[in-house]
């Protein structure tokens, strides 16, 4: 027989305060003192209380849901896909909706009314929705900082992208490559941003320049394998190819058999960003995984502790990522 459901009322009285007391503190509202509300989260959670999600939306006049806002190309990418499903899996742990909107979509007049916060990943600069999305009115916690002028948002998820490449960099060095190539988006988001620094640290760093080429911020691996062909053609000593987005790699793997190189001996290939096609070559590619669906149930808890007052606004949260290495460099070098 399933028991009776812990209340207000019995964290109430295990506690030692009132029924308000206890309603205030778990919500982050009220003059509670912060050893009260402590101790008040504490009994809850030893007793294995559990908020009644419908009746904290009535109390609240909230709507139960959050919005997830993703980069305009994020809907062809394995990355985005899972994260989204962490953040929703996470959301529904919390009794939220997840509204996916709109790639042009905006929070201003009827959206910011129809969600309780919003979760905005890897916001661009040249994204005109980001603007209203963070001026909305609701909570807004992102993934990863935007470096356009805005409101603050109430949080923030990051992961230390200088060091996932640096870390790539390094990884090629020690197989061998002296003339590594990185082919990375225009710095109009953070993750790009850190990219291309890290590249002129560890350029300085080794006194070997880290040659950097544009490409889109979503690069099929049509415009990957265009960009390395263009890349190895002008320089063939080029002896490293660093892919940053998401599923590009591949291109690289073509334009390299197409030249005569090697992948793995004579031209090692990596990708700042995991996924299926990396793990699927014909020459398994090397690659930073950013778990992208425990980022997205990160970003998700975040926003889903700011709006039940266990998070101060203003808080961020570090994102960790592990180096997978495969053959596209881990082959022998002659």
């Amino acid at each position: 027989m399933t028991p009776p459901a812990v209340t207000l009322l019995d964290v109430a009285r295990a506690a030692g305060v009132s029924k308000s007391t206890v309603s205030d503190a778990l919500q982050g509202s009220g003059r509670v003192a912060e050893a009260t509300r402590d101790r008040v989260r504490a009994v809850a959670e030893e007793l294995g209380y559990r908020p009644n999600s419908a009746a904290r939306r009535l109390r609240r006049a909230s709507t139960g849901a959050v919005g997830l806002h993703l980069p305009q190309t994020a809907t062809r990418l394995d990355y985005y896909m899972n994260l989204a499903f962490g953040a929703v899996q996470r959301a529904q742990e919390e009794g939220l909706d997840v509204v996916l909107l709109a790639p042009a979509g905006g929070a201003s007049g009827p959206l910011a009314s129809r969600v309780d916060g919003l979760l905005v990943i890897d916001p661009e600069v040249g994204d005109s929705a980001v603007p209203g999305l963070l001026g909305s009115g609701v909570p807004v916690v992102t993934g990863e900082r935007y470096l356009g002028p805005s409101p603050t948002p109430a949080g923030a998820v990051v992961c230390d992208n200088a060091a996932s490449l640096t870390a790539l960099l390094d990884h090629v060095r020690d197989r061998g490559a002296r003339r590594p190539a990185l082919l990375a988006p225009e710095p109009a988001s953070a993750w790009a941003e850190a990219l291309r620094a890290a590249a002129a640290a560890w350029s300085a760093s080794y006194g070997t320049e880290v040659a950097v080429r544009t490409v889109p911020f979503a690069a099929t691996a049509a415009d990957t394998e265009t960009g390395t062909r263009r890349l190895l053609e002008a320089d063939p000593g080029i002896d490293a190819v660093i892919c940053a987005p998401d599923g590009a790699a591949p291109g690289t793997l073509r334009a390299a058999t197409v030249l005569g190189r090697t992948v793995g001996a004579d031209l090692l290939v990596a990708s700042c960003v995991d996924g299926a096609a990396n793990r699927s070559a014909d020459t398994p590619v090397t690659a930073v995984d950013l778990r992208p669906a425990e980022y997205g149930r990160a970003c998700a808890a975040l926003l889903c502790d700011i709006l039940a007052g266990r998070a101060e606004p203003g808080t961020v949260r570090h994102h960790t990522w592990v180096l997978e290495t495969r053959p596209s460099t881990t082959g022998s070098r002659g």
